[in-house]
């Protein structure tokens, strides 16, 4: 089982790309999609869903867009891929038994209910401005060793 659909993936990612949006400025779908490399006609679903459930504003018009409704630091990954997935497959027992309790647990019960936890923890306590900081600090730390690894082989050419 993944942890969230690919229609949830594409959300992420496409948050962590509208986080960098400046206030009161918009994303077009093309840009994000090409940024996050995600299909701009299967985005543009994602983002007018979650547009209608009040995670983003929506602009028509050549400035037009998407932007964020609320801080990146606001939205948690939990609350995203409940808006695009739902929680029910978390809730669901992993055997596939109808009744899978505490009293009635399936062989898998146990387990699953830790990683359960775990994996609900996280898409709880993690935000898309820490998702987008994270990204930013990886970028930082690939240019410099690409102008690193520039300036040793301009070193080995002379």
């Amino acid at each position: 089982m993944m942890i969230y659909s690919r229609s949830a993936e594409y959300a992420i990612r496409a948050f962590v790309q509208l986080a960098e949006v400046p206030t009161g400025k918009y994303a077009m779908v093309k840009q994000i999609a090409e940024k996050a490399d995600i299909p701009a006609h299967f985005l543009a679903k994602i983002l007018q869903q979650l547009a209608r459930k009040g995670f983003l504003r929506s602009s028509k018009g050549p400035t037009g867009g998407f932007s964020l409704r609320q801080p990146s630091a606001d939205i948690t990954l939990l609350q995203i891929v409940e808006a695009v997935d739902g929680l029910e497959d978390y809730h669901r027992c992993p055997a596939g038994m109808a009744e899978c309790n505490d009293q009635m647990p399936c062989g898998m019960h146990d387990s699953w209910k830790a990683l359960r936890s775990r994996i609900m923890d996280y898409l709880e306590q993690t935000s898309i401005e820490d998702l987008a900081k994270a990204l930013e600090l990886k970028r930082r730390n690939i240019d410099k060793s690409v102008r690193k690894s520039k300036r040793s082989a301009a070193k080995k050419a002379i």
